[in-house]
């Protein structure tokens, strides 16, 4: 394809930021990020050459989850992976669209794992969740790249004049004859929702703060609502105490409904989110049915729920989800590392997908298309992503036809992330009436200039 590129040079460097206020997921607090910077140079067949950016948080705390081992070990093999990365990018000598050469190469970086985790000293396997992030800044840099070197919006080049297969050679014969670009937007939407997380160490009200941080961003769930405009909040939750999880829903809505309704605000949305800690499907049904019984509005507002179990699907057959699917969407997340995960997902009853920026655009796209064949419910998620990693979630989102909101938390948690970033594209960062502008996400490769 006289499309095709090669790639010529990639180089990387990390960028640390401290969290504003901590956050726990998965049962595990956290207060800071490390981000992976990556510029990937390629030449066309002509000669002609560009350089693409990608960005990415290392998010070891989610990707790399262990009792084993500690943050720092877990940190630097991830910063030893986007080494061995960057080589085996670099040792990729074809011509290819970045989709392809993704395909190609992600072979590779899971064969380099076990060398790494011994180079590392590491006792447990690195995870390919793992992998797919630190993996996903190198694929951005190189659609980024892709883009620009033919004045286009990478979402814009993924028809049949740029990409030398149809989906099947990527899926499987259910997409026989189609290309990727029936199952993206040419054209951004031009606003979306902004899901506002709800952390499980975050205060609702003011008896909730010991000290008030006073730096100018709100700090009770009521003060984010009104400043944001906020319609989407998104729930986080323990999955092993459902007394305390139930409450949970019940506050949150306790607090919001009259300050929605002193807006004139008649509808929001929540989603739920277990991060796999429930033991089994059973204490998710029970879960719905207390909070039905104490809150039945609460529950009407639930817009899905993220995975609530164990994230080796295979080794649990027994959390099916099919029952819990018929009250709400339920959404496959840490389990989706490729399509083999999402059909398994879909057999044991999983209604939605999770399409996240930090496992790669290339894997993205082919989900997101996968999910519309099989009429699975979609969303976009986030990884406290700041800066060009938010602009490159949120474009993704924007695109997907099916999506309805963006999930973004970095100007909670770690708003110095973004300010380099805020004054070049205010839409983004600055929110009016709980949405984003998202007309803005069309310029050449991903739009994003470092």
């Amino acid at each position: 394809m006289k499309h095709d590129i090669r790639v010529m040079d990639a180089r990387i460097e990390f960028e640390d930021h401290a969290y504003r206020t901590p956050l726990k997921f998965g049962g595990v607090i956290t207060d800071k990020v490390t981000l992976l910077n990556v510029w990937v140079r390629v030449r066309a067949r002509s000669g002609r050459e560009m350089e693409g950016f990608g960005s990415m948080p290392l998010g070891n705390v989610w990707s790399f989850p262990t009792q084993k081992h500690t943050y720092d070990e877990t940190l630097a093999a991830m910063k030893a992976l986007a080494e061995r990365i960057r080589v085996l990018l670099l040792d990729f000598d074809g011509f290819a669209h970045p989709i392809e050469i993704a395909g190609e190469l992600e072979p590779l970086y899971r064969s380099a794992l076990p060398g790494v985790q011994q180079a590392c000293g590491l006792q447990e396997p690195i995870p390919v969740l793992c992998m797919l992030v630190v993996a996903s800044p190198f694929d951005a840099a190189l659609h980024d790249a892709y883009g620009k070197l033919w004045g286009k919006n990478a979402f814009q080049t993924c028809g049949p004049e740029y990409v030398n297969h149809t989906l099947d050679y990527h899926l499987n014969d259910d997409f026989r004859g189609e290309y990727l670009d029936r199952y993206i937007l040419k054209q951004p939407k031009p606003r979306m929702p902004l899901y506002h997380l709800v952390g499980a160490v975050d205060p609702l009200t003011e008896e909730d703060i010991p000290r008030r941080l006073n730096d100018g961003l709100p700090e009770t769930l009521a003060e984010w609502i009104r400043a944001d405009g906020l319609t989407h909040l998104k729930i986080k939750l323990n999955g092993d105490n459902l007394e305390w999880d139930v409450e949970r829903v019940v506050k949150v809505d306790r607090i919001a409904e009259p300050v929605q309704h002193s807006r004139g605000v008649a509808e929001w949305c929540y989603s739920l989110d277990f991060n796999e800690r429930c033991q089994s499907v059973d204490y998710l049904l029970e879960f719905l049915m207390k909070v039905n019984e104490r809150a039945p509005r609460a529950l009407e507002r639930v817009q899905y729920i993220e995975q609530p179990t164990a994230r080796d699907l295979q080794a649990h057959p027994e959390n099916k989800m099919h029952k819990a699917a018929k009250i709400k969407p339920v959404v496959i997340d840490e389990s989706l590392t490729d399509f083999e995960s999402l059909q398994l997902a879909r057999e044991q009853g999983y209604t939605g997908v999770a399409l996240k920026a930090c496992k790669g655009q290339s894997q993205a796209l082919l989900m997101g298309a996968a999910a519309q064949k099989y009429n699975l419910f979609l969303c976009v998620q986030d990884l406290t992503c700041p800066g060009a990693s938010f602009l490159h979630s949120a474009a993704l989102a924007a695109h997907i036809p099916t999506v309805a909101a963006i999930e973004g938390n970095s100007r909670q948690y770690c708003p110095s992330a973004n300010a380099s970033w805020k004054d070049r594209f205010p839409g983004i960062f600055y929110l009016t009436d709980g949405t984003i502008e998202t007309a803005c996400l069309n310029g050449p490769g991903l739009g994003i200039v470092p």
